[in-house]
């Protein structure tokens, strides 16, 4: 309950340079960041839902960007989908996981693919 309010706030300033990225990289890193998530822990619970949901959002932040920003595109929905699974697991259980996946992912892949222009 602690880290409600610090992780809203984290959330509502890192959406905002998502918001102002590219939105086919977010699009592709927040729902890779997702299915990867509900994937990864049908395989191997909690650790397996922040593996795959950092994988699945790297792939898909990096299939969404543009030819010049794939790369960090794709290390910003990996590293963006993992830290929002994590966070979202202490805050909500297995859904809050798999919606701090996507969000983190989103984020992640648009801020990642704004830095490269």
């Amino acid at each position: 309950m602690r880290l409600t309010l610090p992780a809203l706030v984290l959330g509502l300033l890192v959406a905002q340079g998502a918001m102002a990225s590219d939105g086919t990289a977010a699009l592709g890193g927040g729902l890779g960041g997702a299915l990867g998530n509900a994937v990864g822990h049908k395989l191997g619970g909690s650790t397996g839902a922040a593996i795959g949901a950092g994988v699945a959002g790297a792939a898909g932040g990096a299939a969404g960007a543009s030819k010049g920003s794939r790369t960090e595109a794709a290390i910003g929905g990996g590293i963006g989908a993992a830290g929002g699974s994590v966070i979202g697991n202490k805050l909500g259980g297995k859904s809050g996981s798999t919606i701090g996946a996507g969000i983190g992912g989103a984020a992640g892949s648009a801020v990642g693919s704004k830095m490269a222009k």
